[in-house]
């Protein structure tokens, strides 16, 4: 996409209302210790944007001095992860040895592929002192042919991503390629991941030449043709129609989408396949100890009953 600020926004055209497919109002799910999150995919109607097949939106949220966040080993399959954090930091270590602090504005990429276990923890400096949280996780379903590659990792600091500025507008770009600059992050299918903040009164426009695409609205409150939308909401869009959304105050929200897989995807707990019978496989193996170990750590999860 070429992207060229301009002096005078177009607030929308007459096609935007049209556009918009879906609004999901994020579901509170209660993951323990009082840790709570808002789940916007998958949906009732609607699995996946692109190959975003799951999203969480966490905290805002205190941690008080001693507390954490503490996500036992747990394993994956078929999917990659993304961690991405407005506030706070997170303890990354799996079971390919990768131990990495996950930091504000950083892409946290791990790829499970055939399989992997990983375990998320406050770090302990933060919480010794506590800390506050505010962070998305999403998953991206691996295409057809691609869900059992060996695993990976990748880790891009806030500042090795590129961040497009103009007046009242900051847009960083995590994955893929908006506002005509490019993330580093290497993908095995086309999909796109951009932090976008206005200012109040500021616009910016969604791009019409992916597949599938969506704004995730985190906070603040923005305007599309003649309808408002306040955060948290995951305004899904259909294909082809050009996208203006203004900020009527200042605004953080998540663009996001990509190509179309070629079909639905199973999910059951942490495992994503494209084949029922290759999750029963996932479930057995981690019910019997076969996915490899995450070093340093002596927990886990148990497999759901």
């Amino acid at each position: 996409m070429s992207w060229q600020p301009s002096a005078d926004p177009i607030l929308g055209d007459p096609q935007s209302c049209d556009a918009l497919d879906l609004v999901v109002v994020p579901r509170v799910r209660d993951l323990g210790d009082g840790f709570a999150v808002r789940r916007a995919l998958p949906h009732g109607k609607r699995q996946m944007v692109g190959p975003f097949i799951f999203f969480d939106h966490f905290g805002p949220v205190q941690f008080l001095a001693g507390k954490g966040m503490d996500v036992r080993p747990h394993p994956h399959i078929g999917l990659a992860t993304v961690t991405y954090l407005f506030d706070g930091h997170i303890m990354h270590r799996d079971s390919e040895g990768n131990i990495q602090e996950i930091m504000p504005g950083a892409m946290n990429l791990m790829t499970a592929g055939r399989g992997i276990a990983h375990s998320e923890r406050t770090p302990d400096v933060q919480r010794a002192v506590g800390q506050k949280m505010l962070g998305l996780q999403s998953w991206i379903a691996l295409p057809a042919g691609r869900e059992e590659i060996d695993p990976t990792f990748q880790h891009f600091d806030a500042t090795r991503l590129p961040v497009v500025q103009d007046t009242g507008l900051s847009a960083r770009v995590i994955a893929g390629s908006a506002f005509g600059a490019t993330s580093p992050v290497e993908m095995v299918s086309p999909w796109f991941y951009v932090e976008v903040t206005l200012d109040a009164g500021t616009a910016a426009p969604l791009d019409a030449d992916h597949e599938e695409r969506a704004i995730y609205l985190v906070d603040g409150e923005v305007q599309i043709a003649s309808e408002r939308f306040e955060g948290p909401r995951l305004l899904v869009f259909r294909p082809g129609d050009r996208i203006t959304v203004r900020a009527l105050k200042p605004t953080r929200m998540m663009f996001l989408g990509g190509t179309a897989l070629e079909g639905p995807r199973h999910i059951w707990w942490n495992f994503v396949s494209s084949s029922k019978e290759r999750i029963e496989q996932a479930k057995q193996d981690w019910k019997m100890g076969r996915f490899p170990h995450v070093p340093q750590e002596h927990e886990f999860i148990p497999l759901p009953e």
